[in-house]
């Protein structure tokens, strides 16, 4: 079953908040835990407000979890990260706040923003970028009101607007439908390019529409008179101005009117109060007093004194002022309208089919994994249970920026090498908070002699010298490989400024192959918008023989794995099935034979192209009785020359993200950087060294 569901309105006033609580109230019912989230609110924090819907839905389900960790953003933060052009760090500020959430609770239901402000015209897009990164389908509210014959405009925009993004839009609901029109609603759906999406129609209702008086009080800025306690229980189902004579407006007033008179027009006041209490009586909502005047002396005794007086609101502006600006009001259910909640849920219990969008909840597939997705999985996999690595490069001012990241996210232990007074020094200038930081220099430590005798014990055989290892082992390289060795460290991560030579050299010489297999080789792992693809190798063996491609492509399976792509091999060629000969085509038909033998149950399809390999519509052409055409997750290139300007081309031209090379194949994890690489590209290597380090010892 899905684990969350994303609310998203196609405008504002969509009625977001009534739908909210239906569907929290349904996912209660089969689920238990449900939590409630918001990526961005209206409220700003200073303000000492609470957004009304979080407040709504938190007060009404008693929901365990404090005001600050259910949202992520306000509005005007918000607007400061998009104007400043880090749409991306908002969502990863976005997507944490989420994952804390959800780490708490069985499903979640996430509201999207309210499209006001200066970022209505970015919402579509941000809605959309921050479902497709939790893995939430989309539930859309649809403005009823503005759904006629001419067709659902509105709702297929929104559709199309979702589905180009990569998000799954599960079904959609027409809120605040005129009851008018719900005879001509199979007709308009027959109309529409998505009829056979799911669709609820939820109609208009007055008693979710009229205003409580609180909500007018709020809105005129107005002054209570007299009986306050009522404003939270009356509701404005209408207005009346009560400026004429009181024979000509008494006859027009009605239940639950809101009568807007002049301060000064006491016999009007009088004539209102004098109905409420006739034989006849009139429940009005409320009265506003206009211009500033307010009754004064016996005539205020008076009305203090009615047991039947409605509420009475004294305002500085006009009476038209004052009637015009409360007919603008767009009425919410606030967390103490219980009339309105209750209104509210009953009326999606009986116009929603809960049992069947339930049963999409339980088998949509979104299907889609993100960069973000994906990145956020090796942090929190990395995190438990902690390892512990070695960075050798530790006076390099990118690995102290990782370094710092990595220790305050929890995602592993660390031991940098280098001059330690340097080392502090750097960490001082650039202003980090690296508290505890294990720091070690290889000559100064205690370990060193250790270290040089054992290397000297493994490679003396091969003509090491008591010298050399000791000139090799004051290398950072050496001396953070042998951690490894010992089981000081439970991996390495190095390359920033050394060669990929450099850190994989001391790796070869003593922590070696894992049994069975003969060679070290590496993958990258391609982040697309919606998936995460597995290439090997790209970075390593130059050209392999059949053997060892066989090799590569087990051992880059089993990486797959590790990291949650579940393997799907394809030994690439520039020919697919029996087609095409020659020695390139030869040589990955051996390797595709020998890696079955060496994983029986392994999918594996090979010679194969890459269009097959990864394109539906050509698999069922060219190999259509195939279990991986068409559907391979891992790929593996029969050359070095192949891969490397393959990933290469496809980072740039597709906007992939590229995480590697991850180096695979030796007993214990040793990871190497690009020289090149970034701060996140740090980060996430180490905890990708991490999580190989908790499969070796699982």
């Amino acid at each position: 079953m899905s684990h969350n569901v994303y609310l998203a309105a196609t405008e504002s006033n969509s009625g977001k908040s009534a739908i909210a609580l239906g569907v929290m109230e349904m996912m209660i019912k089969k689920v238990g835990r449900v939590g409630f989230f918001r990526p961005i609110v209206n409220v700003e924090r200073e303000s000492g407000e609470q957004d009304n819907d979080l407040a709504l839905i938190r007060d009404h389900f008693r929901l365990p979890v404090a005001y600050e960790e259910s949202f992520a953003y306000t509005t005007r933060e918000a607007n400061n990260l998009i104007r400043a052009g880090k749409t991306s760090a908002l969502l990863d500020g976005i997507l944490d706040r989420y994952n804390a959430l959800a780490a708490q609770f069985d499903f979640i239901v996430c509201e999207g923003s309210d499209f006001t402000g200066e970022t209505s015209a970015f919402e579509f897009n941000i809605n959309a970028a921050i479902a497709r990164n939790i893995g939430a389908p989309v539930l859309l509210v649809v403005n009823g009101k503005k759904a006629g014959r001419e067709g659902l405009a509105n709702l297929d925009l929104a559709i199309q607007s979702f589905e180009e993004d990569d998000c799954k839009v599960l079904a959609a609901v027409l809120n605040l439908y005129p009851t008018d029109r719900l005879a001509q609603l199979p007709d308009i759906l027959n109309n529409s390019r998505y009829r056979n999406l799911p669709l609820f129609a939820i109609p208009q209702d007055p008693g979710l529409a009229a205003p409580m008086m609180t909500e007018v009080a709020q809105a005129l800025h107005a002054e209570v008179l007299y009986r306050p306690e009522l404003l939270d229980s009356l509701q404005a189902a209408s207005f009346c101005v009560a400026d004429s004579r009181p024979d000509i407006f008494l006859d027009g007033i009605k239940d639950g009117a809101l009568a807007f008179m002049s301060g000064d027009r006491l016999d009007n006041l009088l004539a209102v109060s004098l109905k409420m209490i006739s034989s006849k009586p009139v429940n009005i909502a409320g009265i506003v007093l206009t211009n500033g005047r307010k009754p004064v002396g016996a005539v205020a005794d008076l009305l203090r004194e009615i047991k039947n007086m409605a509420p009475v609101l004294s305002v500085g502006c006009s009476t038209y002022e004052a009637a015009a600006a409360a007919s603008r009001l767009h009425s919410r259910i606030y967390p103490d309208a219980k009339r309105k909640i209750t209104t509210a849920l009953a009326l999606f219990e009986s116009n929603v089919d809960t049992r069947q969008l339930v049963d999409l909840l339980e088998t949509v597939q979104t299907g889609v994994v993100t960069p973000k997705m994906f990145e956020f999985g090796l942090i929190q996999r990395a995190q438990q249970p902690r390892q512990h690595i070695v960075l050798p490069e530790g006076e390099e001012d990118r690995i102290l920026y990782a370094a710092e990241q990595v220790i305050l996210r929890g995602i592993a232990n660390l031991t940098l090498l280098g001059d330690e007074t340097k080392i502090r020094a750097k960490i001082s200038r650039l202003g980090l908070n690296l508290p505890n930081l294990d720091i070690l220099d290889p000559v100064k430590s205690s370990l060193y002699p250790d270290f040089v005798q054992t290397y000297f014990d493994l490679r003396k055989a091969k003509g090491m010298t008591q010298d050399m290892a000791e000139t090799l082992m004051a290398d950072v390289s050496y001396f953070g490989t042998m951690m490894v060795y010992k089981g000081l460290a439970d991996g390495m991560v190095s390359g920033s400024v050394n060669t990929t030579a450099h850190t994989i050299r001391p790796a070869l010489q003593f922590i070696r192959t894992k049994p069975g297999f003969s060679i070290v080789s590496s993958v990258f792992l391609m982040c697309l918008k919606d998936r995460v693809l597995v290439y090997g190798d790209c970075a390593i063996n130059t050209n392999p023989d059949a053997r060892q491609l066989a090799e590569i492509a087990v051992t880059s399976a089993q990486t797959a794995q590790i990291f949650g792509v579940e393997p799907r091999v394809a030994m690439l060629s520039y020919s697919t099935g029996a087609s095409g000969k020659g020695e390139d085509v030869e040589k990955v038909r051996e390797a595709t034979a020998i890696a079955r033998q060496l994983a029986p149950e392994l999918p594996i399809e090979g010679p194969i192209q890459y269009d097959a390999a990864i394109d539906p519509e050509v698999a069922r052409t060219k190999m259509p009785n195939s279990n991986v055409a068409g559907h391979a997750t891992v790929f593996i290139f029969p050359d070095l020359n192949t891969g490397n300007n393959t990933y290469k081309a496809v980072q740039r031209s597709a906007d992939a993200i590229a995480i590697g090379p991850v180096i695979q194949g030796l007993r214990m994890p040793v990871n190497d950087l690009s020289r090149g690489g970034t701060v996140t590209d740090i980060v996430n290597t180490v905890a990708i060294t991490a999580i190989q380090a908790q499969a070796e010892k699982e």
